[in-house]
Formats: structure tokens, sequence, C-alpha cells
């Protein structure tokens, strides 16, 4: 009894032990891909409990989720001759896992390399102002770049963002230089501009005050009235000349020096000139 008592203990242990060794869990973002003896064991393996025989099996697990690979900072030189370090980062997750595990040995490696090579040729191929300002473009364009051959491999990539470009701090001290220059030539133009503005309005003002002689009398009271609000005991006034002119012109002529004026109503009879005595 004893006997068969060890021998029974002795099977439900291998048994147990077997149990161990061929049940697996595959989690729901992964997929199992099994290998028998080196080759190709069916389908991959979906989610949950998966069996597979001890020994002659090797089940691969590969993950499903978007991986986030940063690409670390390359260093190149831009067309126009800019020497510029820029990093960037990849979006990418396997649809097939069967030649992810099948057609290269390390598929996260293989990207890796490819999204630096890459990323230096897009350096190469584009000028800094595209690096600072057309980054859509270049990201399209690096997408396509990686894409091409992870298709191969089981691998979609979803997207590529370039995170940073950075320049050396001669080209930054350039480029300040550059943009005040810039600046600078915009409030010059700003500046004439309403200058010339300016002036197109004071000529049709002009124009009205030399049609209408009162429109310049109501200017001057308005510049007395903005003037005198400031509370000044000294005010500097100009008296222009058109305004003379006006009150010339309304002013009734002055009565002849040799006249005299009316008093009560009578004309003044006229004093008779002093006889001229002749030769």
């Amino acid at each position: 009894m004893d006997t068969i008592a060890l021998v029974l203990v002795i099977a439900l242990g291998v048994l147990l032990l077997l149990a161990g060794a061929s049940v697996r869990v595959v989690t729901q973002f992964e997929r199992g891909v099994v290998l028998r003896f080196g080759r190709l064991r069916g389908e991959p393996r979906p989610p949950g409990l998966t069996l597979i025989a001890p020994v002659a099996d090797r089940l691969h697990k590969v993950t499903m989720q978007v991986v986030t690979m940063p690409v670390p900072a390359q260093e190149g030189i831009t067309r126009d001759n800019v020497t510029v370090r820029v990093d960037a980062v990849v979006y990418y997750r396997v649809y097939d896992p069967v030649r992810v595990v099948v057609d290269v040995q390390n598929y996260e490696a293989a990207i890796a390399q490819v999204a630096q090579a890459s990323l230096r040729s897009i350096i190469g191929k584009s000028d800094l102002d595209d690096l600072l300002s057309n980054r859509e473009r270049l990201n399209q364009g690096l997408e396509l770049m990686l894409d091409s051959p992870a298709v191969d491999w089981g691998v979609h990539v979803d997207r590529v963002d370039i995170k940073d470009v950075a320049l050396p701090e001669s080209m930054k001290r350039s480029m300040s230089r550059q943009a005040e220059a810039e600046r600078e030539r915009r409030s010059r133009v700003i500046t004439a501009e309403g200058e010339l503005q300016a002036s197109q309005k004071l000529a049709q003002a002009a124009e009205v005050m030399a049609a209408q002689p009162a429109a310049l009398q109501l200017r001057l009271l308005q510049t007395m009235v903005e003037v005198a609000a400031e509370k000044n005991s000294t005010v500097v006034l100009p008296f222009p000349v058109e305004l003379l002119r006006f009150l010339e012109h309304a002013t009734p002529p002055a009565p002849d020096a040799g006249t005299r004026a009316p008093v009560d109503g009578l004309p003044v009879p006229r004093t008779p000139a002093a006889p001229t005595r002749t030769g």
C-alpha cells in the first residue's frame, strides 16, 4: 500500500508539473505565437488561457498596444548649411504578430534604427525655416519613410512628431538680430504710412478751410477751449493770416477822413478849403 501511495503521489506531482508547463495566460492586449520545434504552429493564440505542448512548444507573446518610442536627438546639417540637433517621437503598433516574430529578429530595435536614420535624412533634405515652422509636412514625410519598411515587418507607424530643434548659440543671436531688424523695418513702414495718411487728411482739411474761411475761425476757437482746459496761466495762441483776411472781408469799410459823422441824424456841412494865392 505504501508503494502504491508513493507512486500515486509521484504521478500526481508529474501531472501538476506538466499542467503548469502547458497552461499559459495571454492578456487582452497580447497575442501568442506558438513555435513547435522551431516551426510555426497554427494561428496566433487569442487572449485568455491557452495550452501548449511541454518541451515541444514555445509561446512568444506580442503586445498589440500603441508603443511610444522616443528617438534620440540626431545632429545634422540642413540644406542651407546650419548645424542642428533634432529629436522626435514615434507611435507605432503591431498588426501582424506572426511577421513580428518570424520576419524580424528584434522589431523594436529595427524601428529605432530606421527612425534615427530617417530623422537624419529629413534634416539633410530640409531648410532651417522648414524645421522651425513647417513641421507638419516634415512629420508626414518622416512617417512615410518609417512606415515603408515597417509594414513588411508587421508594424504600422501611426504618427511621428518632431519635438525640438536645438540651434547653436551663434545662430540664435543671428536670428534675434534678424527679427529685431524686421520689427524695426515694419515700425518705420507703419510710421511712414501714418504720416502719408495724415498729410492727405490735412490737405483735405486745408482745402475745406480755404473754401470756407469760417471753418478756420471755428477751429481756432476749439483750440482755445482745449488749451484753456489745461488750467494754464499763460496761453500762447498763433493767429493765422487767413483769420485776418476773414475779419477784413467781414468788417464794413471805414468812413472817409474828409467827412464828419452825422450828429442827430443831420448831415454836417463840409468846411470850404482856403483859397490858394497864385503868383
